[in-house]
């Protein structure tokens, strides 16, 4: 079995994942382990980012963040950059640079049959309109913003046709689950 290209991201109810600073404390406010995580981060072999939310992400690694899948994540993190490794990068990030259907390749095959999690913006956006994203997940949390970064923000990015694949709830928060069609 061969795996999927996935988009997860946690939302504010209006639309923003990262508040105005590209602060994220308020999503570990909204969110607690939630059921089937341990099974989502089990299937996921790999994770692709990109240096901006490479860079937001260790900022943001907290001890309480990484119990919220149970440990059940292992694999290989990619960050697709034109950017150097500086000292303060993990040194088990693997740092690609090129383009964004290479590093999606080799983010799959490192996966081993599992999921390639895609995350930050312009990576997603890169692989929407590439046609190389599967499946979204969303993840909507009872907070509005009221400003930050929108979930998909690219001026001239084409509209991307989604079919509902499921829709469930566990304590605070709404989870979406689309197919991309193709």
């Amino acid at each position: 079995m061969s795996g999927k290209v996935v988009v997860h991201r946690s939302m504010s109810l209006d639309g923003f994942i990262a508040g105005p600073d590209h602060e994220m404390d308020w999503i570990f406010e909204h969110t607690a382990p939630w059921e089937g995580a341990e099974e989502a981060m089990a299937a996921t072999g790999a994770m692709l980012s990109g240096r901006h939310t490479y860079d937001v992400g260790q900022r943001s690694r907290r001890p309480e963040t990484s119990a919220a899948d149970g440990g059940a994540w292992s694999g290989v993190e990619f960050v697709l950059t034109h950017q150097a490794r500086t000292e303060h990068d993990d040194p088990a990030a693997v740092f690609l640079s090129g383009d964004v259907a290479q590093a999606v390749a080799i983010g799959l095959e490192s996966a081993g049959g599992r999921n390639l999690e895609v995350l930050g913006t312009d990576i997603t956006v890169q692989g929407l309109a590439r046609g190389l994203v599967d499946e979204i997940y969303v993840d909507v949390l009872p907070v509005p913003l009221g400003a930050g970064v929108p979930l998909y923000a690219t001026e001239g990015m084409t509209p991307v046709h989604l079919e509902p694949v499921d829709a469930a709830s566990s304590g605070t928060v709404t989870s979406l689950r689309f197919r991309v069609r193709r």
